[in-house]
């Protein structure tokens, strides 16, 4: 058959081999970086609870605070040398799968798509046969080692990624982005930065990473694909990524994408730049390019993988089948590869009622939370719906029973705020909804169809400040 051809032809495995010991140093300095950067503290240790992902309130207690956290980043570090080096590699990429599962989904705060990205990835590293050459395992355990693999393994990844940069560039097609607001936003906090934070508030600047940023993510995968014009999408990805790594500093992804080019080379590439001492698959076996060998369990490989795939596909689409923008009720954001895509803020006040007395008063939700969970807390319904649940479970220990309401405006990309939840509403008795609307959000109406006041606003702010230093520098040459 065509498919067994396409999927189960064996081919060189250089390539899994390289990114294994590029993808374990990158996690490794992932988890040791979070500790040295102070994340661990600012995300785990400083907070007296997290926002966890809804239904997974039980990692509260799992793994702990203070050393307890610490010592879990120090470990998955050292999994992450150990898939370098391919030793005990199925031990240490699933040891790191699962501790990273449990740091992205016991916390909220500092949500990042490429966090969802790199859960993904330690999984699916989890059961490809990366170990088999190039590596202490292989080294030591002759009954592995092999230098070849199935196509599917780089059909898989290079699927994957084209999933997420594909929904990444659709998401950016919507007015904010297209007429360089949210670049020309962004931007906006970099301009202290050495030598490019002059350049980065030009107006020019913002169409180029608007448009730069639809077209990178929409062609990068086709490019790389065809041979004539990867060594162009090679060093473009290079400048983009490098960009991103220094305006942004978005931590290790940047260089996990470089990473993942490897897939679109040739073995014979991938030996000259990183295994010149390594026999390859092709050496002395003129059937290794039509060897097909179809695994017994073939139909339900297919079937999990076919069912992974919807739901990678579905994910992202669920916003649509969800009342209202996603931009402004965050409903069916995560998880969907909406990346840099708005700049939202807010002011947010709850008040608290004993039903027994009826009394009211001012909740203070500063005193609850870190300065990083009051930035999320300003602008998120889920997690100003998890506040008032905590709040409700704190006061039903002490026997109280409560009820909480939250008086929250929004602004999205410069606009003037408007209220976003329903002030009527007692957030501790409502439940959150993952797959439909939830009716105290309230609407958008026409807010996301106003033009944002960002490009002309800061236009007349940028000719103010220089008529003043026009004047300023005029003024200085008169008395001297």
């Amino acid at each position: 058959m065509r498919l067994d051809k396409l999927l189960f032809t064996r081919i060189d495995n250089s390539a899994l081999a390289v990114f294994r010991v590029f993808f374990g140093f990158l996690i490794a300095a992932e988890a040791w970086g979070a500790i040295a950067t102070g994340w661990v503290r600012r995300i785990f240790v400083e907070p007296d609870f997290t926002f966890n992902f809804i239904g997974f309130d039980f990692f509260q207690q799992f793994p702990g605070t203070g050393p307890q956290m610490y010592a879990w980043f120090a470990v998955m570090g050292i999994f992450g040398v150990m898939v370098m080096l391919g030793y005990k590699y199925r031990l240490a990429i699933i040891g790191y799968a699962v501790m990273w599962s449990v740091v992205y989904l016991m916390q909220k705060s500092a949500y990042n798509n490429h966090y969802y990205l790199l859960m993904l990835l330690l999984w699916i590293m989890a059961i490809l046969p990366a170990n088999r050459s190039f590596s202490l395992d292989a080294r030591f355990r002759e009954s592995i080692r092999d230098n070849s693999m199935p196509r599917w393994v780089t059909l898989f990844i290079i699927l994957q990624l084209w999933i997420v940069y594909t929904y990444g560039s659709i998401a950016k097609l919507y007015p904010d982005w297209l007429d360089a607001t949210v670049p020309q936003i962004l931007m906006r906090g970099r301009r202290d930065y050495y030598i490019v934070g002059p350049i980065l508030q030009e107006r020019w600047a913002h169409w180029v990473i608007s448009y730069v940023g639809i077209l990178f993510d929409g062609l990068i995968i086709p490019a790389l694909l065809w041979k004539k014009t990867r060594k162009w999408a090679f060093f473009v990805s290079i400048f983009f990524h490098l960009f991103n790594s220094i305006v942004f500093q978005i931590g290790i992804f940047p260089y996990m994408s470089l990473a993942f080019t490897v897939f679109f080379y040739e073995p014979k590439v991938i030996y000259n730049l990183f295994l010149k001492r390594w026999k390859t698959y092709y050496e002395g076996s003129k059937e290794a390019v039509t060897n097909v060998i179809v695994p017994s369990y073939k139909t339900a490989m297919l079937s999990v993988f076919g069912l992974y795939f919807i739901v990678q596909i579905g994910l992202p689409l669920r916003q649509h089948i969800i009342e209202d923008n996603v931009l402004w009720t965050e409903e069916g954001h995560r998880l969907s590869w909406r990346m840099m895509l708005r700049s939202k803020g807010g002011t947010v006040s709850f008040t608290m009622e004993d039903k027994e007395t009826g009394k009211k008063r001012k909740l203070d939700y500063k005193k609850y939370l870190t300065k990083r969970q009051q930035r999320n807390i300003r602008t998120k319904p889920d997690i100003i719906w998890q506040f008032a649940q905590h709040v409700k479970r704190e006061q039903d220990a002490l026997g109280k029973e409560v009820a909480i309401y939250a008086k929250c405006r929004v602004r999205v990309n410069g606009r003037p705020s408007k209220l976003l939840i329903d002030p009527e509403v007692d957030l501790a008795s409502v439940s959150w909804d993952w797959f439909k609307h939830n009716e105290w959000v309230l609407d958008s109406e026409d807010y996301l169809d106003k033009k944002s006041p960002s490009v002309e606003k800061y236009a007349k702010q940028k000719e103010r400040k220089e008529k003043k230093e026009l004047e300023a520098k005029e003024e200085k040459e008169v008395k001297e």
